[in-house]
């Protein structure tokens, strides 16, 4: 194989922006030659712009009928990401699946184990992993360099929203199209990376979810959550999508040191001594650890959304190893479920989550949750998104 070739299922906002980054010729080695969505409109745009592409009017008939792909991009409405994936692993298809995973574990745990039946390559759209500085803490962290983890806080709210952004699809911000808010559209990646970069996942979680307070959604639009780790560090998240301006600053605090993520910059304040040695043998009761500020190098890479689609590509046609291991999206969609789960039930949840439970409580919202029917459809600029 010297090309793979790719059908995208869902060309909205995200997929459209896919589309066109094959489409320039960004992709080495990957090519589109299908796409599929439910919606006329959008179908005629993409015809009207690449008449050279086959068209489809939904995935299931893409990924059944298609005999000229390789791999599918799932970039829908996330309850149909499992469907999707399900249905291209019993097929052997390779496959790219945007975030999150699923809208609840019990489904996610269903895609999983349809792709271990399976040799094809699956991976999901963490884009945000391929940021340097993110890496850069990573290796930081699973080196030893901040010692044992005790502190995790991160205060992301500059995924600033407007209520056009809500309105511009009906499936966005209800329990029945979407799933959920700010936990399940832009944090995602956030509840990705706060697992990847410390190699933590929580053991415990308490979260106070507010909806529709800034907005006219009924899903989540601003979280605070509580976590406890095995080991008994905590940690603290907040995120938002109506601040303005807003915060993004990721802090972890080790026995050995800190690291500060914020402004685009990398701080790494490195102890001389270990702090839990330090407080135990020093004779001074104000004495705090000597330490050092570093502005660790990065390779300066930051590709993002081509980075991930070149990656897999270059995967698939054996070129190098996969960069995220798809089954690994689970992870986020637990830490979401867990924050919302807290939330309906009004008290600390364990993790893993009951993923039952989750279903039933997710079930009542979507029995009285709205259905819009906007008359119209959106296709929303992301260019300033990332």
């Amino acid at each position: 194989m010297d090309v793979v070739r790719y059908g995208i299922i869902g060309v909205g906002n995200m997929g459209h922006t896919h589309l066109d980054t094959f489409m320039e010729g960004k992709v080495e080695g990957g090519v589109v030659t299908c796409v599929a969505d439910i919606s006329e409109y959008k179908r005629n745009m993409v015809r009207e712009k690449y008449p050279q592409l086959t068209i489809y009017n939904d995935g299931d008939e893409l990924i059944e009928k298609a005999d000229n792909i390789d791999a599918i991009i799932i970039v829908t409405p996330h309850y149909l990401h499992p469907h999707f994936a399900i249905k291209a692993f019993e097929q052997n298809l390779n496959v790219i699946c945007e975030k999150p995973a699923g809208v609840y574990t019990k489904q996610v745990k269903e895609m999983i184990e349809a792709h271990k039946k399976t040799n094809a390559k699956f991976t999901m759209m963490f884009n945000q992993r391929t940021n340097c500085l993110y890496r850069k803490m990573r290796e930081i962290v699973v080196s030893g360099g901040i010692g044992t983890i005790k502190r995790i806080n991160w205060i992301i709210t500059d995924w600033y929203r407007t209520q056009t952004y809500y309105d511009s699809g009906d499936w966005r911000a209800t329990w029945n199209g979407e799933g959920g808010g700010v936990l399940f559209n832009q944090c995602p990646h956030q509840l990705d990376l706060i697992q990847w970069v410390t190699d933590m996942q929580p053991k415990r979680v308490m979260a106070h979810c507010h909806f529709g307070k800034w907005h006219n959604i009924e899903v989540e639009d601003d979280v605070t959550a509580y976590f406890e780790y095995e080991n008994g560090a905590t940690g603290v998240f907040v995120t938002s999508t109506g601040d303005a301006p807003g915060t993004n600053r990721f802090e972890i605090t080790g026995t050995l040191g800190k690291l500060l993520c914020e402004g685009g910059k990398l701080t790494y304040i490195k102890n001389e001594v270990d702090e839990r040695v330090h407080c135990f043998e020093s004779k001074f009761g104000y004495d705090t650890p000597k330490s050092e500020t570093i502005y660790p190098e990065t390779d300066g890479k930051n590709p993002q959304h081509q980075g991930i689609l070149q990656n897999f590509t270059n995967a698939v046609l054996g070129k190098e190893e996969l960069f995220v291991n798809g089954e690994e999206g689970i992870m986020g969609v637990e830490l979401m479920d867990a924050c919302m789960l807290s939330q309906w039930l009004g008290k600390m949840v364990t993790l893993p989550i009951d993923d039952d439970l989750y279903v039933k409580e997710l079930d009542k919202r979507r029995k009285t949750g709205i259905k819009k029917n906007l008359g119209h459809e959106v296709i929303v600029d992301l260019s300033r998104t990332y």
